[in-house]
């Protein structure tokens, strides 16, 4: 069974950050990720608010970038999911799904998945068409995509993929859009998109097109015809993994400086790129003082 020092579960901007800080101090952190590096940026359109980008830099790009800075600072990437991670009471056991790693220190940097749809079923054939993060589908071109939600996400995935040549519906339950006022207006600008509030949807169905939508709006009842969906309703933190004597112990194995946990796994709504990288430098200074000091 492996043995390190620090394990990092998570390669989105938190955990990338820490592992970078950690390596400069001379430590070899384990960082672990069970899909692309990048985390929530691999579904950002254009990142505006991280600093040294003028004009903003897309999100897959500024992940690209990340990636590279770990190669060259000689992190390694490991492919890896973490499914179960539990304390002994001395050290961390991490079990993915290649092997089992011992670990002194903890960081969770495992950010947040999607919050499920389920105002009503979802049939099986309609499925593989339905999605939760946009991602899977920023190469297509001339599709009809519809987005439920109304936050940064939901208009973020529409001016997206509207730019890429598709017509989009933004499908919002309620009559006010959450979105910065920027997006609303640059969504409002292009013609490919198209806004619908207070619209729920009683229904989906897989069609010759693609996807049916059964919707009702004030005053009437109508159906949409679409290649795609995508469900942007918000997300939870993603912590499945934990063992139930951990999540007993969370608070104390953190007092103990033992365990971190960092970016959007802890933010809330508060999930910015800017953030995430400044909790990993945080988690990664304290980190290495706590060791110095126990050696």
């Amino acid at each position: 069974m492996a043995r390190v020092e620090v394990a990092i579960v998570g390669a989105g901007p938190a955990g990338i950050a820490a592992a970078l800080q950690l390596k400069r101090s001379g430590l070899e952190p384990l960082l672990l990720e069970r899909g692309r590096v990048g985390g929530l940026l691999l579904n950002a359109n254009l990142v505006e608010n991280y600093p040294g980008f003028p004009g903003g830099i897309r999100g897959e790009e500024l992940a690209r970038l990340f990636a590279q800075q770990l190669e060259d600072a000689g992190v390694e990437v490991c492919q890896e999911e973490v499914l179960r991670l539990d304390h002994d009471g001395q050290s961390f056991l991490i079990e993915t799904d290649k092997r089992r790693v011992i670990a002194q220190v903890a960081v969770l940097a495992s950010g947040t998945k999607p919050r499920e749809f389920t105002d009503c079923p979802i049939p099986k054939g309609a499925r593989p068409r339905v999605f939760y993060e946009v991602y899977p589908l920023r190469e297509l071109t001339g599709r009809r995509i519809g987005i439920v939600g109304a936050g940064d996400a939901a208009f973020d995935y529409a001016l997206n993929l509207a730019s890429r040549g598709n017509e989009v519906h933004i499908l919002n339950r309620s009559a006010r859009a959450r979105c910065l006022p920027l997006l609303w207006e640059r969504a409002r600008a292009l013609p490919r998109i198209s806004y619908h509030e207070e619209t729920r949807i009683n229904g989906i169905k897989p069609s010759k097109e693609g996807l049916a939508l059964e919707l009702s709006s004030p005053g009437a009842e109508w159906s949409l015809e679409l290649d795609y969906a995508i469900f942007a309703i918000g997300r939870v933190p993603q912590l499945d993994y934990l063992s139930e004597g951990l999540r007993a112990r969370l608070a104390q194995l953190q007092e103990e400086g033992k365990l971190y946990l960092i970016g959007d796994l802890c933010r809330g709504r508060y999930r910015q790129t800017a953030i995430a990288v400044g909790d990993g430098l945080e988690a990664a200074m304290r980190i290495y003082q706590k060791l110095r000091e126990v050696g």
